[in-house]
């Protein structure tokens, strides 16, 4: 199932005032931690599979890239994407991360932030990806963590007084479907377990190079209101592997 609810006008409005909208790589608490993991940029071909605004793409640009591809399904994620993240090495192209063409061996490195919960077929996303790296070629990528995902309401359990008691965890080898709340509106994920994540590269010939949970950092546990309860529980996962 294919969904493009960022295009309905509501939830963007409310997307748009996201810290992550606003602020860009620095509004993105994953981010201090992304950084780190990324490769050197310098004279390289990158793809971004979901790319959003396209920060992730004016930051290879920025660090050296040649070319850079950008996709999204949104068209008003890429309207915003032309305007606040252009330049003439980035190219953005609307389309379905399942239809690109993923032409063989022609990027150094694809990246993905926060788009592959969306897709229910990750082996495939992966062979394709695999496929249109040049040997050596890095896939980073996020993706909201098996924990998170596993369960379905993607929220907490509360008391009577609206205090988080714990995160409900279950079902959690039922992979899939589900349907979750986002910004108030009903949006559709697929749940993956850490297996199918770790297996679906090794499988599609990766060589897994990095893996990290990233955490908030202390400024903001000292600055952002509720940022402490992120710490009882994974909200992402980041992994980077190696075609071999």
């Amino acid at each position: 199932m294919k969904e493009n609810i960022y295009d309905t006008p509501s939830f963007f409005e409310k997307y748009s005032e996201m810290l992550r909208s606003k602020q860009g790589l620095k509004g993105a608490g994953e981010w201090p931690a992304l950084e780190k993991m990324l490769p050197d940029f310098s004279g390289k071909r990158v793809l971004d599979l979901g790319c959003g605004y396209g920060w992730h793409c004016q930051y290879a640009a920025s660090k050296g890239a040649t070319k850079v591809i950008g996709i999204d399904l949104s068209e008003k994620m890429l309207q915003e994407a032309a305007q606040l993240n252009n330049s003439d090495v980035i190219e953005y192209y609307q389309s379905g991360i399942e239809d690109f063409d993923y032409p063989n061996e022609s990027f150094d490195v694809v990246i993905s932030s926060l788009a592959l919960h969306y897709i229910e077929n990750l082996d495939e996303i992966f062979q394709r990806i695999y496929r249109t790296l040049l040997p050596g070629g890095m896939l980073i990528f996020t993706i909201e963590h098996p924990i998170f995902t596993a369960y379905g309401s993607e929220d907490w359990f509360y008391n009577e007084d609206g205090v988080p008691l714990h995160w409900p965890v279950d079902h959690y080898f039922t992979e899939g479907y589900r349907e979750t709340r986002f910004l108030g509106e009903k949006v559709i994920k697929y749940h993956h377990t850490l297996t199918t994540l770790l297996q679906g590269l090794i499988q599609n010939g990766f060589t897994i190079k990095d893996v990290m949970e990233p955490q908030p950092t202390e400024e903001m546990l000292q600055t952002i209101p509720g940022m402490k309860e992120e710490l009882r529980r994974p909200m992402m996962i980041i992994l980077s592997a190696l075609k071999n």
